[in-house]
């Protein structure tokens, strides 16, 4: 693994990780820690982390188990790998049980209006994050950062995962992470973590090994938990309040009709790029994080079940975009938005029917000059060293995307 002066960053290891002493310290903590990785232990520990023991509905117990039960039989998974989900899952289970009681406290909560939303959909590493913050800038929209998505009902000041130090950990361990995705805690963060709570969606880290979870999703109508996670945000609103809801995640690309029916009078951002730097990006990031959760990483899977994962995400959405009232939809070019992210802005407020303001001009200016591209460094991709295909094989699933999009470059030859 290396990183020149220009912070160019080749990660030439991803089959056969060379560990530091900081992974190996962590690595061996998770094999020193027996995780029990059941329903009734998760339940029991968020129980005992809140005081409370009203979860509300109990068909997210399904759910829950079959997530604990697919990584539980899974023997390459590390004791750090089970120790996370352990971890994760209590997060979520605690956050329920804050939720439900909040909500049977006041529910005056189910009267908020989540008004006209502007929600970026567009698949991963295609500038969403990037166009999300930026329109989050402008201070007239409410948005969720990063550690409120971990903790929707912690104080402010004294939630654990707004400080530095709490991703310091995370940082030191993975240290490349940050140039793939930002790890901040003010950053804007998707919303579809607010129905993990509900153990729903399949933005999760091990669904690439162990597809019964991506079949039972997909088998499922997810408006429930789409309407579940609008609950969570009238929370948000209610809490701190604000205008104007700015959103974004790649699920829902694959999700459109749940997410219309869930928020009918959205403008929505549709962000496009060549699906194979989309894939080798994701491949990548995804490879280079399972040396610390699997025993052997596997390329050859992760790109493997990227290439099919993207190739669902644009079906469905080339299937669905009619959903979306042509005069509240908007398409946007990957290279459109690095060249001129202001004018991109510019055109969203049109179709959102929303005035640009002297004063957003200048909030957004401000974030624009303070996030130069790159500003954690680059990472250099070769599909054909790490993954052993060329960029023709990964494109191939994705004529049908070219032809209904022909305005998408070909980035990677």
């Amino acid at each position: 693994m290396t990183t020149d002066q220009t912070q160019v960053i080749r990660i030439d290891d991803l089959r056969q990780p060379q560990l530091t002493d900081v992974q190996r310290v962590a690595l061996d903590h998770g094999e020193r820690t027996h995780t029990d990785l059941t329903v009734d232990a998760v339940l029991t520990a968020a129980v005992d982390a809140t005081g409370l023991d009203d979860f509300g509905p109990d068909d997210f117990k399904e759910r829950l188990a079959l997530w604990l039960d697919e990584v539980g039989d899974d023997d390459e998974r590390t004791g750090l790998g089970r120790l996370i989900l352990f971890n994760d899952s209590v997060r979520y289970a605690s956050n329920r049980l804050r939720i439900h009681d909040l909500l049977q406290r006041h529910p005056e909560i189910d009267d908020v209006e989540l008004r006209a939303p502007v929600i970026v959909v567009g698949l991963p590493r295609s500038g969403t994050t990037h166009l999300v913050n930026l329109i989050a800038a402008d201070k007239r929209f409410r948005s969720m950062p990063l550690w409120e998505s971990y903790e929707p009902l912690a104080d402010p000041g004294r939630a654990r995962w707004r400080t530095e130090e709490s991703w310091e950990s995370m940082r030191s361990i993975l240290p490349h992470l940050p140039a793939m995705h930002p790890m901040e805690p003010d950053h804007v963060h998707e919303e579809i973590e607010l129905q993990l709570p509900d153990f729903s969606s399949y933005e999760l880290e091990w669904v690439a090994r162990v597809p019964r979870w991506r079949d039972y999703y997909l088998a499922h109508d997810q408006t429930p938990h789409y309407a579940y996670m609008a609950t969570v945000l009238k929370i948000l609103q209610w809490r701190r309040p604000g205008d104007r809801w700015v959103l974004k995640s790649p699920q829902h690309l694959e999700q459109l009709r749940p997410l219309l029916a869930t928020f009918p009078d959205a403008t929505v951002v549709v962000t496009h790029r060549d699906p194979v730097s989309v894939v080798q990006s994701a491949a990548t990031m995804m490879t280079y994080a399972a040396r610390m959760t699997y025993r052997r990483p596997d390329p050859d899977l992760y790109i493997s079940y990227w290439t099919d994962r993207i190739a669902r995400l644009l079906r469905a959405s080339v299937r669905d975009r009619e959903v979306i009232p042509a005069d509240r939809r908007l398409d946007v070019f990957f290279d459109d938005l690095m060249a001129d992210p202001m004018g991109i802005v510019e055109t969203a407020y049109d179709v959102a029917a929303l005035p640009m303001s002297a004063e957003a001009r200048r909030q957004l200016t401000t974030y624009i000059e303070e996030h130069p591209r790159g500003k954690e460094g680059r990472v250099a991709y070769d599909l054909r060293v790490d993954f052993g295909v060329t960029p023709e094989e990964v494109r191939a699933p994705f004529a049908f995307y070219f032809d209904a999009f022909p305005a998408v470059r070909v980035e990677v030859e």
